[in-house]
């Protein structure tokens, strides 16, 4: 075998973070090694199967032992990764370091089976089959560009030509939730295989309404994946995977803080359709290997929000979209002696067409409208012509860039030096469609107390316009590492950003403001003042350790690390009475903390693991007109995550093939601010959770529960026309898992 070959069969055979409890762990519905030229989508290149930065993996049998099915169902695991779960599927906002925002561009990127998803909205939705998740902690900009400055996630399903059969699953639990799903992976010959893999979901939910009795949080999802896979010979391969997924749920069970009930009249529902393909075509020489990633994704969806969530007809949003997005990844990889590259050109394409109606009802016109305008103008009073009208708005949305990017690798004796370099470019556009037919009445106040009819107005508007913006930017890393025995200590830096873009939600507040203004109500902002967010850039230091023992059954890593974040973006609430959401950017913050991981083996039946991350994110400038929050900590980022596990086969129990396994662990996490004024916050809390799983060698059945405490805890808060909401968490959680592998 080559030599070049050869240290791509390393990588595929210890992608980073796999600790020696995971490489131990074997899973018996599909243990097995991987071949070479089968994931070289991956850039991530680690020394001898040993990751140089933070990052953590969780194998394929861990993610079936801890229920995993998503990207949200790492949240904790790994240190100071925090994506709680709230609102619907939708809602996938992913905190890492202090750094994220609830709404826009992520600040981790995600990619499944070599396929990057571009909108962080299309984050949430269940993977079957998991082989493997890799979560890379901090800055990944120079090779995976854009929106990747706390990290990126890449998921990857089992591959046909290495798993054969039938695999099916059946589960049942609380809250009437069922799962199920099945598999085949078929191979013709040694050089061809091919997989179909689908699952559905339904769920009844948690939390009902007080308004009329009914569960929020519904939901039936089910996805479908084909994929091939093609290997002519030890130098070519190619693989193509195509995923559907539907979603249809309620959701957004948020509790008033006043009253602890959930309670409001209109609907409130989220249903997505998703279409992926992703093709993966690799080629290696002798020295080199020359890797394309392409990727065409669909994804149309809606979004309908009683937006004001009280039993009151105030107002709600209906967010249509279509979006359509292309990439492709065009990189080679190579090496001579003690030098290694790797550098490639990456282009996007995306265009969203978006319709988000705003519609104002009776409770919304007279409390919102006319009490306003009659407040400050008693003697000649409004009245709406109508008790419903629609503040409309349509967008279309374009964006495109292309990248170049470079790493180089020198490894003279024990030392090992990388220089990485990105230059990104990218232009997005916004035309926008804004408009409402209605109108107004006045009366005037006579001396005798009485009204007459004074004059009407009628308000029509129908704006039109079109923005643009273009963003360079130029991203350098470097990375200095040294191998001393078991020890391996690292040293970075990286510049790293998130893209800016425009506040579409904020359309509808400015019609309003336009009304508002026809009766003399004068403007709190214009278009132009909120319409816009700039892009966050972020510089990175990073110290850390990998401990990896030869004579002991272990592996631990510790970093240190501090982040300059200049630009961070915030979602607010603007001032005054508002319907929707403002994406901003803060003047400046700093995050500092520490993330350490460890597992170890005492013997080969048990297993112990912890991890525990701290940050400590403030800003360092930040006054929004109203106050200056200047050392306070940024909102909605855990200052703590914890999470232990023991895992225990139990030898003794031990039965005709049939091995008990015990799953004991707990996610914790907090103080989480909810505010920049830091009034209010969740405190630290911790989720136990166990399992019993008898395991066979073509079955197992798994006996779980979840929040065992039932603890009590929220997962977001936020203020909706002067009010005050949270999400709980969701309470106590039993059921079984079947799975048959034939």
């Amino acid at each position: 075998m080559k030599p070049f070959t050869l240290s791509i069969l390393m990588l595929a055979s210890g992608l980073p973070g796999l600790s020696a409890a995971e490489t131990a762990a074997t899973d018996t519905l599909g243990g097995h090694k991987l071949r070479p030229l089968e994931v070289m989508g991956i850039k991530q290149v680690p020394d001898g199967g040993v990751a140089v930065e933070a990052v953590t993996r969780i194998s394929g049998a861990e993610t079936r032992r801890l229920g995993i099915e998503s990207a949200k169902g790492v949240s904790i695991i790994t240190p100071n990764f925090y994506m709680p779960d709230y609102g619907s599927r939708m809602t996938s906002s992913i905190y890492v370091r202090g750094l994220g925002a609830r709404m826009d561009q992520p600040v981790v990127g995600l990619s499944v089976d070599n396929i990057p998803y571009l909108n962080k909205d299309n984050y949430d939705f269940d993977v079957a089959d998991i082989e493997s998740i890799d979560i890379l902690r901090g800055a990944q900009s120079v090779l995976n560009g854009r929106n990747t400055m706390g990290g990126q996630i890449n998921v990857r399903t089992f591959s046909p030509l290495r798993t054969k059969g039938l695999r099916a699953m059946a589960e049942f639990g609380s809250g009437n939730t069922g799962k199920a799903a099945v598999s085949y992976y078929g191979q013709f010959g040694k050089v061809l295989g091919m997989s179909l893999a689908t699952q559905f979901k339904h769920s009844d939910g948690y939390f009902k309404n007080e308004y009329d009795g009914q569960k929020l949080d519904k939901e039936n999802s089910g996805s479908m994946r084909w994929k091939t896979a093609w290997k002519p010979s030890e130098a070519f391969s190619i693989t193509n995977t195509a995923v559907l997924s539907l979603n249809r749920q309620g959701g957004y069970p948020y509790e008033r803080v006043a009253t602890g009930e959930i309670s409001y009249n209109d609907e409130c529902s989220y249903r997505r359709t998703s279409v992926a393909d992703g093709l993966t075509v690799a080629w290696a020489g002798k020295r080199v290997v020359v890797t394309s990633l392409t990727s065409v994704q669909y994804m149309d969806d809606r979004m309908v929000l009683d937006q004001d969530f009280t039993p009151e007809p105030y107002f709600t949003l209906t967010q249509a979209r279509k979006e359509w997005a292309f990439t492709e990844d065009l990189f080679t990889r190579g090496s001579r002696g003690k030098y290694s590259w790797l550098g490639g050109v990456f282009a996007f394409g995306r265009r969203t067409s978006m319709g988000a109606p705003v519609t104002f009802k009776d409770t919304g016109i007279r409390m919102l409208i006319e009490q306003q305008r009659n407040n400050i103008n008693p003697y000649y009073p409004i009245s709406w012509d109508t008790r419903e009208f629609v503040l409309d708005s349509d967008f279309t949305l374009t964006s495109g860039g292309v990248a170049l990017y470079h790493e180089s690798t020198w490894t003279p004796g024990n030392w090992r030096f990388e220089a990485g370099i990105r230059l990104d470019v990218e232009h997005t556009a916004l035309s926008y469609h804004n408009f409402t037919d209605t109108g107004f009445s006045t009366k005037e106040l006579n001396s005798d107390g009485s009204y007459s009819d004074y004059n009407h107005t009628d308000i029509l508007i129908d704006d039109s316009g079109a923005l643009d913006e273009t963003f360079v930017e130029f991203m350098p890393k470097f990375t200095a590492s040294y191998t001393a025995g078991d020890f391996k200590p690292y040293l970075t830096f990286s510049k790293a950003y998130k893209t800016g873009g425009y506040n579409t939600q904020m359309f509808s507040d400015v019609l309003q403001q336009r009304i508002m203004a026809s009766m003399g109500i004068p403007a709190n902002y214009t278009l132009e003042e909120i319409v816009a967010y700039k892009p966050e850039h972020s510089f990175n230091y990073e110290a850390g350790v990998h401990w990896t023992p030869q004579a002991v059954k272990a592996e631990a890593e510790l970093t240190l690390f501090y982040i300059d974040c200049r630009n961070q973006q915030l979602t607010v609430f603007p001032p005054g009475t508002v319907t929707g959401r403002l994406m901003t950017n803060a003047g400046r913050t700093r995050n500092y903390g520490l993330e350490l991981s460890a597992s170890y083996h005492p013997f080969d039946e048990l297993m112990l693991r912890a991890s525990y991350g701290y940050t400590n994110a403030t800003f360092r400038s930040y006054n929004d007109g109203r106050a200056d929050y200047r050392g306070k900590h940024v909102p909605y980022a855990p200052e703590n995550t914890l999470f232990a596990q023991i895992m225990w086969q139990v030898p003794q129990l031990r039965f005709h093939g049939i091995t008990p396994v015990l799953d004991v662990n707990a996610r914790c996490a907090g103080k989480i601010w909810w505010n920049e004024a830091n009034t209010i916050s969740q405190p630290f809390y911790c989720l136990p959770s166990c399992s019993l799983m008898f395991d066979a060698e073509y079955w197992n059945l798994r006996l779980w529960c979840e929040n065992i405490s039932n603890t009590h805890y929220s997962t977001f808060y936020f203020m909706s026309i002067g009010n005050e909401f949270v999400q709980r968490g969701t309470p106590r959680r039993f059921g079984a898992t079947l799975r048959i592998k034939i």
